[in-house]
């Protein structure tokens, strides 16, 4: 499959969630024929990749039997992470390349992960609510408070799993002053996983 050819048919399944509207599909276009449904059933998947070459997908399955009815199909992109709402084996068995996209979420849920741990100790949209009410101003000492405030550092933080989302984690926990504990299935791919001492503490659990 060259990317170069002009006249593939290519369709994406599932595309709300990858633009809703404020990102340009021309590069798709550029390609050759170029369709895009915000959303599809499992219904409508067959007659929209029937003539397709290029086919894209974020959730929408391709089965087996999709796939063998598929004769003109070459290549799967799987628009997120996991690949498992394709049938990998009959996609091999019928030549189709497949690819996903493993690491581009990761700083993002990272961020979500400490957006989380920060709202449950330091509680600011509380706080928040508080002072705007006028309490703080109305408080008789300086330091104003209506819930613990708890700081990360000392703290400890259990990982299970150490890919790509597992290892940023683990770098922002540190930074924090935290103790990070992992666990997984593969502790010598990692030389950072140590006693605690100069690294993350590998725990077998």
């Amino acid at each position: 499959m060259s990317p170069s050819r002009p006249d593939y048919n290519i369709v994406m399944l599932d595309s709300w969630t990858s633009n809703s509207g404020d990102l340009s599909w021309e590069p798709f276009k550029n390609l050759g024929s170029f369709v895009h449904y915000p959303r599809t059933s499992p219904e409508q998947v067959l007659e929209r990749c029937r003539n397709a070459q290029v086919v894209l997908t974020n959730k929408v399955v391709l089965d087996a039997e999709i796939l063998a009815a598929l004769p003109d199909l070459e290549y799967i992109g799987v628009m997120a992470t996991g690949y498992n709402v394709v049938d990998t084996d009959a996609a091999k068995q019928h030549g189709v390349v497949v690819t996903h996209v493993p690491a581009y979420s990761t700083a993002s849920v990272a961020q979500l992960t400490f957006a989380l741990l920060l709202h449950i100790t330091q509680h600011v949209a509380l706080y928040d609510r508080h002072v705007h009410a006028g309490e703080w101003s109305a408080c008789e000492d300086f330091s104003f408070r209506v819930a613990p405030l708890l700081e990360l550092a000392g703290k400890s933080m259990g990982i299970v799993g150490f890919g790509d989302i597992g290892q940023k984690v683990a770098g922002i926990a540190a930074q924090f002053g935290m103790q990070v504990l992992v666990h997984t299935r593969h502790p010598q791919r990692y030389p950072e996983l140590g006693s605690g001492e100069n690294g993350y503490e590998a725990l077998d659990l």
